[in-house]
């Protein structure tokens, strides 16, 4: 089965639209003038959806879907958006049994438009279930994924910003995988700029395994246990690329990587991370106070290292040479860092897939994001030329990298 890019953008498009109908049936019903953020089309293992909810408490509305498409929809609110919602109501009441009620009345209106969305584009009916409304902390507001593990899904997420208040609101569709792909191929212009779709999984289990051997590296060079956490490739508009990173403050790398595929790619600390992991491969105390110029060049080297295990495991697999430039330190918010990439890319495609992956050690406070930004076009190559049965041989040739 093939997936183009175009409807691929058609599909994002469809479940922004989803999103923005809800958020208007929400206005409507309550006076509350949300936006969508962003959305995005998702490739990731079962066992890592709802990764950047944990620690959170939420409730939510979920809806189990029949038809061409079967799977799970949530509507996902912030605990702390449900009493200013449901209070919003014409006679609601945040009391107990009548907020669950109102809940469940708000999520059931806002979802049958999403979802009947869906079932229009695709002319056919998508019958789903009554709402069940669900307390949980983190992920566990999401359909149960207990014994999926590492099952590839498309997610379709979208963000919704309360402005003013802080508040945020999220959408997860999780349809059946198989029949996701079957509507996706249904849909490709197999003449055109067509992607394999079980490719396109491979690649996103090649990815895990080159984040696994940069967090190898991570521990060869400063004996700090680091972990591959999250993998997923996401497709998105350009213009939404630098949101998939927190506003925070960053210290990193950045290198434009060249061969099949070419594009960008970051290695994202926070400032807390960056100093840990830094100071770890001094061999003497730093020369003064904050972040240093030692600092800085202890990031430029560990930069260097992880880029080089990443982009080698891809290099490996695909038979292909692929380069990368000397890592430019970056310290500036995640936005700031992302702009120019996504501008870079922007410049000869409206829409962009990023790979996504997450390190992190329970030795100390340490956390780590990569970034990567590959050309469309040379990606399709690459999955074009991709043999399946070569998706295991990430090992980087640790000659060359150390």
């Amino acid at each position: 089965m093939q997936v183009d890019i175009q409807s691929l953008e058609t599909f994002n498009q469809l479940a922004y639209e989803g999103a923005e109908q809800a958020t208007a049936m929400m206005a409507q019903m309550t006076g509350i003038d949300a936006a969508v953020d962003v959305t995005k089309i998702t490739l990731m293992d079962r066992a890592d959806v709802g990764e950047e909810l944990a620690g959170q408490p939420f409730v939510g509305i979920q809806f189990g879907m029949e038809g061409v498409l079967n799977g799970d929809t949530t509507l996902v609110f912030e605990e702390r958006c449900r009493d200013p919602i449901v209070e919003a109501l014409p006679g609601g009441s945040s009391d107990g049994d009548m907020a669950e009620s109102s809940v469940k009345e708000i999520g059931n209106i806002m979802m049958s438009g999403f979802i009947d969305g869906w079932a229009d584009y695709l002319e056919t009916t998508i019958e789903h279930s009554p709402p069940e409304y669900i307390e949980a902390t983190g992920a566990d507001v999401l359909p149960s994924a207990d014994g999926v593990g590492s099952e590839q899904v498309f997610v379709f997420k979208s963000h919704i910003d309360w402005p003013g208040e802080d508040l945020n609101f999220y959408i997860y569709m999780l349809p059946e995988y198989t029949e996701m792909a079957e509507v996706m191929a249904a849909n490709a212009d197999t003449q055109s700029d067509a992607i394999p779709v079980d490719k396109l999984s491979v690649f996103n289990q090649m990815t895990r395994e080159g984040t696994q051997k940069a967090a190898e590296n991570v521990t060869a060079m400063t004996g700090i246990e680091t972990d591959a956490e999250v993998t997923q490739i996401s497709f998105a508009p350009i213009e939404d690329v630098p949101k998939q990173v927190d506003s925070k403050s960053y210290v990193g790398t950045v290198v434009e990587f060249d061969g099949t595929p070419s594009g960008y790619l970051s290695i994202l600390f926070d400032e807390t991370s960056a100093m840990n992991v830094a100071e770890a491969l001094m061999p003497m105390e730093p020369d003064g106070e904050g972040f240093t110029s030692m600092h800085e060049s202890a990031i430029e080297e560990m930069g260097n290292i992880m880029t080089s295990g990443f982009v080698d495991g891809w290099a490996n697999v695909l038979q292909t040479s692929v380069e990368h430039t000397p890592p430019e330190v970056v310290h500036d918010m995640g936005q700031a860092i992302m702009d120019p990439l996504a501008a870079q890319v922007g410049q000869h495609q409206t829409h962009a897939f990023i790979i996504e992956s997450r390190m992190q050690t329970d030795d100390l406070d340490f956390s780590c994001e990569i970034h990567a930004l590959p050309d469309d076009a040379e990606l399709k190559q690459a999955l074009d030329d991709l043999e399946i049965e070569r998706k295991d041989e990430t090992e980087a040739d640790v000659e060359k990298i150390f």
